[in-house]
């Protein structure tokens, strides 16, 4: 029956021997007992009998049924094999299994119900999948602890708290074999004191926390994790019943030397061997079909578009997917294609369709390319919101960029991201006008990706002079190069966002944001910006409206706090405007600003307090208000205060002097500030 139902009736055999715990009477009784034979099968089965006759069948409604279809196939088995067959079942069911009972009487409780086909098939199974009480758990709380006495009759004690102690050492706790000494000592110790034949999980584990662990629970935790339950995965002969698909992932994985493991590991990939490459496109096309053995991860150790990082883990229930994705295909390849060219065909959202054609890209699928591209352009021209087609095109981009690693085509991609790109460019800047808060700061999460995506199309290659051989061509065809007047275009759309001009209503926070990004690649000047700047930040403008802007030009990841270190004018715009902002509106900004600034980290907030204490544009130690006689400043550089720090320009000098080769601890001398000039150059 059921394992909720198992565990009551354990329950009241554990309470009939004084144990409040089934698990720690279950214990004692059969895991201690080195009982030889069937004996203990034999009593194991007589108590539930006893509890079978005080409780009747309990269990499922359909637990007699089930037990009339095992007494069938014991017949049978009688029949071909003999009388001496084994039988594995639950312990509840032993009982039944055991009264004699005709095949007559067991066919007629099997009549009438329905046939229906299925096949058979092996899975290996994991000690947490055991662990488990839902699904197709055993609910053992312990099941490392278990296998642990099958396997380690003689001394179980010693041989598991070496273990712990192995474990511990190996996550760099200071566990010595004295350590294991004593704790094998005590816990045989409270196990004498606790009335019981052995020590149990409970003794090793107060033990452990005593001797090993200082008192501490983080360890034991450790513990029961690795070994207690633990990552073990079972194994099942190649000879098992097996689907097709999960025959064909069999033959991937041993070819491509991918052997599944409970435990989670990380894989780094280097997609320029032809074995990474097999590896990822596998890996892919799994993640396609729904059994995600592996997750993709950051690299850690180059960022280069050749690289990727996995980490794999495979779990029991991956095995019943893939036999689910059966009804697919026959083999991994066929399987994913048919599906992707499904999930193409029944897409609502052209975000799905475009992510759905980069994930074949980087499986490989060439044959659900066509059935794809097709559903992607239909959904490309019935699309008119601005937001999905910018949600749909960084993924195209990524494929077109960065598919050739894989040796892909990506020319149709292409031509699909160039005409996403032209019809962007012509609804961005109305769809920009007249969105409140949370529409403008989902237009922002747009336009910036739009940016990044148009940065990323490839450009035009310049033709060979003529007279001039071409070079040869490449592999695989490349990705059509995209007229370069686009960027040219685009910039246009970010001045007409930036600018008041055409789009009055435009929200401050995409102003300000469009007005960055064209500063940031230097097709806007900086004079430029700081007129746009004055601008949003006039009197006429309401606060909350410049705060907005303020948030688009430099909140965010995107530098600005940087940008006002090196900028002193734009500081100084945005010191100007903060100080004169009405008592009334400030408290209304405030919350805003907040956001902008806390953003930044720790040292540029506090150059900013510096330079904004000192007063934008003038040096340290320069006076707040200069007298009729005083000097003129020289002047400054763009982004410079005038004149120079020499108590700075003296602290680099050593830095310097290492640097170059020379004695860092050499005392120099007292430097004027024209000598401090020279050596700062």
């Amino acid at each position: 029956g059921p394992s909720g139902c198992a565990s009551i009736r354990l329950a009241v055999l554990a309470e009939a021997a004084g144990y409040e715990d089934p698990e720690r009477w279950w214990e004692d009784v059969v895991e201690h007992r080195s009982v030889g034979g069937t004996a203990a099968f034999a009593a194991v089965g007589e108590a539930m009998g006893e509890l079978r006759a005080a409780y009747g069948h309990g269990g499922h409604e359909d637990d007699a049924v089930r037990e009339a279809h095992m007494r069938v196939r014991m017949h049978a088995a009688r029949r071909e094999f003999g009388e001496r067959v084994v039988v594995v079942c639950g312990a509840w069911h032993v009982p039944a299994l055991a009264a004699r009972s005709t095949v007559t009487a067991d066919r007629k409780l099997l009549k009438g119900l329905p046939k229906v086909k299925a096949e058979i098939s092996w899975v290996p199974w994991t000690h947490r999948r055991l662990a488990r009480h839902s699904g197709y758990g055993a609910g053992i709380a312990s099941p490392g602890w278990y296998s642990h006495l099958f396997h380690a009759p003689d001394r179980p004690l010693e041989r598991w708290l070496t273990k712990v102690a192995g474990l511990l050492r190996d996550e760099d706790f200071a566990v010595s074999s004295a350590h294991v000494i004593e704790a094998v000592r005590l816990a045989e110790t409270l196990a004498a004191l606790r009335g019981r034949p052995l020590a149990g999980l409970a003794e090793t584990t107060d033990a452990v926390r005593a001797v090993m662990c200082e008192g501490s629970d983080v360890p034991i935790a450790l513990v029961r994790d690795r070994l207690v339950v633990g990552d073990v995965l079972g194994e099942v002969p190649a000879s098992a019943p097996a689907v097709p698909l999960q025959q064909d992932l069999r033959r991937a994985q041993r070819s491509l030397r991918l052997a599944p493991e409970a435990a989670e590991r990380e894989l780094e990939l280097d997609l320029r061997k032809d074995m990474d490459a097999a590896r990822s496109r596998l890996l892919h096309r799994l993640r396609l079909l729904g059994v995600g053995w592996g997750t993709p991860a950051a690299s850690r150790g180059s960022t280069g578009t050749f690289r990727e990082t996995w980490r794999l883990r495979w779990e029991p229930e991956l095995a019943v997917r893939v036999a689910e994705a059966g009804v697919w295909g026959t083999t991994v390849v066929s399987a994913a294609t048919a599906k992707a060219e499904s999930e193409a065909l029944g897409a609502t959202a052209l975000a799905e369709v475009t992510e759905l054609a980069e994930r074949c890209l980087l499986a490989a699928l060439p044959d659900a390319l066509p059935v794809v591209m097709r559903a992607l352009a239909d959904r490309a021209a019935l699309t008119a919101d601005v937001g999905h087609l910018a949600q749909a095109l960084p993924a195209l981009v990524r494929s077109v960029r960065y598919g050739d690693v894989r040796g892909t085509d990506t020319a149709a991609l292409g031509e699909v991201a160039a005409g996403l790109a032209e019809r962007i460019l012509v609804g961005l800047p109305p769809a920009c006008a007249g969105l409140d808060a949370d529409g403008a700061a989902d237009m922002l999460r747009h336009l910036e990706a739009v940016h990044r995506a148009i940065g990323l199309l490839p450009e035009p290659k310049p033709s060979a002079p003529p007279g001039q051989p071409a070079s040869s061509a490449p592999s695989a065809p490349p990705a059509p190069a995209v007229d370069d007047s686009l960027r040219a275009r685009w910039a246009a759309v970010l001045r007409a966002i930036a600018g008041r001009d055409g789009t009055p209503a435009t929200p401050g926070l995409l102003r300000g944001r469009a007005a960055r990004l064209l500063l940031d690649d230097g097709r806007l000047a900086e004079d430029e910006a700081a007129r746009l700047m004055r601008l949003a930040l006039s009197p006429g403008t309401a606060p909350p409206e410049a705060a907005s802007w303020i948030e688009g030009f430099i909140g965010g990841d995107a530098g600005g706090g940087m940008l006002l270190v090196h900028d002193e004018r734009l500081l100084g715009l945005v010191d100007g405007w903060l100080t004169s902002v009405p008592a009334e509106a400030f408290t209304d900004v405030l919350p805003l600003l907040r956001r902008t600034f806390s953003a930044y980290d720790t040292g540029v907030r506090r150059t900013l307090g510096e330079l904004v204490r000192r007063g934008p544009g003038r040096a340290a130690g320069e006076s707040g208000a200069g007298g009729e006689g005083a000097a003129p400043a020289a002047p400054a550089a763009p982004g410079f205060g005038p004149g120079l720090d020499a108590d700075r320009a003296a602290a680099v000098v050593p830095t310097v002097r290492l640097l170059l080769g020379l004695d860092p601890g050499h005392q120099t001398p007292a430097l004027d500030h024209d000598d401090t000039a020279e050596a700062a150059r």
